[in-house]
């Protein structure tokens, strides 16, 4: 794959912005949808603002060799609405997100002192490619329901599916012309080309909606700019301080007892042992569109340390784990800009955001359809970078085949095992299925 800009690489300043703005765009959804779910009057800007610095610690730990963003996890929401559960009074569910985080970062911690110490050749014989490649497809395709719901759908409730559709395909549409046939910067910033132009399409849509009172056809909400704007235009317009979560940890604190700490630890720690496996998954995934292998060069040891501490930092301001994200990866990707300046322009963007409410509106005001569409990109791409890294297995062996087809089988049918508040999932399951069967059949030999 060619890459427009390297790691190393570094963009006009202007270009930098831009390029920050669209890695922003592809995933601040996921981001601030996390605290949404959760509740508890948890703050989307502040989990937002946590995404940033969890990423810039991230940066720091792999020594800005690996251009991935952090962003909320999904694979945490069991164990943090574990942390509100058993009518635990906020204060205290506050304490817990930020203490499970901890306790997550903590195993990542160990086993990144153990790769540390024994290194990642057994890890690279227990996850070769046969058994790599199709789990980052699973990735991807895992994610498919949530993009065709979000491109039928519309940010009224009234809102037509089959006009929501169009917008969404209008967004699809743009970001992949502009990405094969765009010129220069076009190219290069895919995903804004295509988020504008389905905006504009459900806001044209809108307005007509409104003049001729057919419901069916409003599909953008503008009171997430009225009641910007309600009252006037003052400092509290533009900057905004987010509810940061260890402001409401500080009065849980006196509240904490073992037997609530215990509960934390089972919800979040071996949480974190699934989502190791995504980690891996993750960077195997953009070691291969940069070229070079993180898993040697920071090392996995210093990705692990990076997501887990980044994490921790994340959850200290917004509640939220962090974890890298493939969305992340498949903009690097389609874009062709790998520049690690960008991921960094990327965080402090996040956490300036984070302060100023038009632009928090205006991501709110992007409807559900439109995001959709380019999710349809996104994680299709994430689909594919995975089926390309199996591309020189021999499929044709019976061992590689079984290997291939358990973990799709799996991972497409949505295998996942529930022990109480712990989730083992679909991912997970057909990955931890995949590398057993890869051992069962790796004594096969070649046939003469």
């Amino acid at each position: 794959m060619k890459l427009t800009y390297g790691v190393k690489d570094k963009p006009k300043f202007g270009q930098t912005i831009i390029f920050a703005i669209q890695q922003l765009l592809a995933i601040m959804a996921a981001t601030l949808v996390v605290p949404i779910i959760i509740g508890n009057d948890m703050s989307p800007a502040a989990a937002l603002l946590g995404a940033g610095v969890g990423t810039f610690v991230y940066l720091c730990f792999t020594k800005f060799k690996s251009p991935v963003f952090l962003g909320s996890s999904f694979a945490f929401l069991g164990s943090m609405a574990a942390a509100f559960a058993g009518g635990v009074s906020m204060a205290l569910g506050y304490v817990g997100l930020i203490l499970g985080a901890v306790l997550a970062g903590l195993v990542y911690v160990i086993i990144a002192i153990l790769v540390k110490i024994a290194g990642v050749n057994w890890l690279n014989k227990l996850m070769p490619p046969v058994v790599i490649g199709p789990t980052v497809a699973i990735i991807g395709l895992s994610l498919a329901g949530n993009a065709i719901g979000d491109l039928q759908a519309g940010d009224v409730a009234t809102g037509s599916p089959y006009v929501a559709l169009i917008c969404g395909l209008i967004a699809l549409i743009v970001t992949v012309l502009c990405s094969t046939y765009g010129k220069k910067m076009i190219k290069l910033i895919p995903f804004i080309m295509g988020i504008l132009a389905g905006t504009a399409a459900a806001t044209i849509f809108t307005i007509i909606g409104d003049v001729t009172g057919n419901d069916a056809l409003k599909l953008v909400d503008f009171a997430n700019f009225t009641n910007l704007w309600a009252e006037g235009v003052n400092l509290n317009t533009f900057i905004t301080l987010p509810d940061f979560t260890f402001m409401t940890a500080l009065d849980g604190v006196k509240e904490i007892t073992l037997d609530y700490i215990i509960a934390i630890a089972v919800a979040y720690m071996p949480v974190a042992m699934v989502v190791f496996a995504e980690h891996v998954a993750d960077h195997k995934n953009i070691s291969s569109i940069i070229e070079t292998d993180l898993l040697e060069d920071p090392g996995l040891h210093r990705t692990l340390l990076g997501d887990g501490v980044g994490s921790m930092v994340g959850a200290f301001f917004g509640g939220c784990p962090n974890t890298t994200y493939g969305e992340s990866v498949a903009c690097v990707a389609i874009s062709g800009n790998a520049s690690v300046i960008t991921t960094l322009f990327a965080a402090i963007g996040a956490v300036a955001i984070a302060f100023f409410a038009p632009f928090v509106a205006f991501v709110n005001f992007i409807p559900a359809c439109v995001m959709g569409g380019i999710c349809v990109a996104l994680y299709g791409f994430i689909a594919v970078s995975g089926l390309k890294m199996i591309q020189k297995v021999d499929l044709e062996k019976n061992r590689n085949l079984f290997v291939v087809s358990t973990i799709l089988i799996c991972g497409i049918g949505g295998l996942s095992l529930s022990f109480g508040d712990i989730t083992i999932t679909s991912i997970a399951c057909a990955l931890i299925l995949g590398i057993i069967m890869n051992l069962i059949l790796s004594r096969e030999k070649d046939a003469e």
